[in-house]
């Protein structure tokens, strides 16, 4: 299977905001494992998928009220129960980077326990072969 790219945008808006008038970053992690998520949950069933791990998420700029954030994610890495989707956010104006990264995913079955899915991911391009290496070092 290849790496189908997901993309969904965000408008920051009041309710959103922290002390310092910019994205709240609980908020932004909300956001941003939603996207892998999406990622993640079209290969199999949104009910099958649970996020175990966020992996070293780091904003690099902030973020104020009105900006709006485009997030593709790709899963880049599938094992036996797991999945990993590859996250990065943007501010869509301007394409600089918020924030990249990864976050691991269980597939599981309706007792919650992990259940392999039979996923296979294969990486043709040199950067989705690079992604898929970071993913097996994490």
């Amino acid at each position: 299977m290849d790496m189908k790219l997901c993309e969904i945008h965000h408008v920051v808006m009041g309710a959103d905001l922290n002390h310092h008038g910019t994205l709240f970053a609980g908020q932004g992690a909300k956001w941003f494992v939603e996207a892998g998520f999406i990622a993640a949950a079209n290969l199999t069933q949104p009910e099958s998928v649970v996020c175990v791990n966020i992996h070293g998420m780091k904003f690099l700029q902030p973020a104020p009220a009105g900006t709006v954030i485009r997030y593709v994610s790709r899963v880049v890495l599938a094992g036996k129960t797991r999945l990993v989707s590859f996250v990065r956010a943007t501010i869509s104006k301007n394409e600089q980077l918020l924030v990249e990264g990864f976050l691991t995913f269980v597939h599981v079955g309706r007792d919650g326990r992990p259940l392999p899915h039979g996923i296979v991911i294969e990486a043709t391009t040199q950067e989705e072969k690079e992604l898929q290496e970071r993913a097996r070092g994490l």
